[in-house]
C-alpha cells in the first residue's frame, strides 16, 4: 500500500476529518478490532490536539497526517508533520503513576497514554517540521 496524506489547518475543529482520514484507511485494508481502532483513535485525537493547541500558538498553521496500512504482518504507520515551534513530547519523562500523584494530577497523560498504547512512537525534527510517528500493529 502506498502512503495517503492529509494536510489541514492544525485547528481543534478539524479533529473529525483527521480521524475519518485515518480510520477510513483502516478499514480498507479490513481492521475491524474494537480496541485497536480506539487506541489509535485515542492517539490520533492526542497528538492533533496537541499540534492544534501548542505548533503554532498564538497562530494557526498547517499539519499533515500521513498513514500507511503495511502488511506482513499487518500494521499502520501515522505521521504528524507541523512546521511549528520544535517540540519533542517523547523527551518529557513519563509521569509518576502512583495513586497520591494521579489523585492530583491535571492533565499530561495523552503523550504516555500514546506510548502506553502504540507499539512504537519516534520523533525527528527534520528540514524546519517536527515529525512524531507512531506504529500500531493491526
Amino acid at each position: 500500500m502506498s502512503m495517503d496524506s492529509l494536510t489541514i489547518s492544525a485547528e481543534v475543529r478539524n479533529l473529525d476529518l483527521v480521524n475519518d482520514f485515518v480510520l477510513s484507511r483502516l478499514e480498507n485494508c479490513g481492521c475491524s478490532d474494537n480496541k485497536t481502532l480506539m487506541q489509535i483513535r485515542l492517539a490520533v485525537e492526542e497528538i492533533f490536539v496537541n499540534i492544534a493547541s501548542y505548533a503554532y500558538d498564538p497562530a494557526i498553521g498547517p499539519a499533515e497526517v500521513r498513514c500507511e496500512v503495511l502488511k506482513d504482518p499487518l500494521r499502520v504507520v501515522i505521521q504528524f508533520l507541523d512546521s511549528g515551534r520544535p517540540f519533542d513530547p517523547l523527551a518529557k519523562e513519563d509521569p509518576d503513576m502512583s495513586e497520591d500523584a494521579m489523585m492530583s494530577r491535571v492533565g499530561g497523560l495523552g503523550i504516555f497514554l500514546v506510548k502506553e498504547t502504540m507499539d512504537d512512537v519516534s520523533y525527528e525534527y527534520k528540514d524546519g517540521k517536527n515529525i512524531l510517528t507512531v506504529l500500531k500493529n493491526l
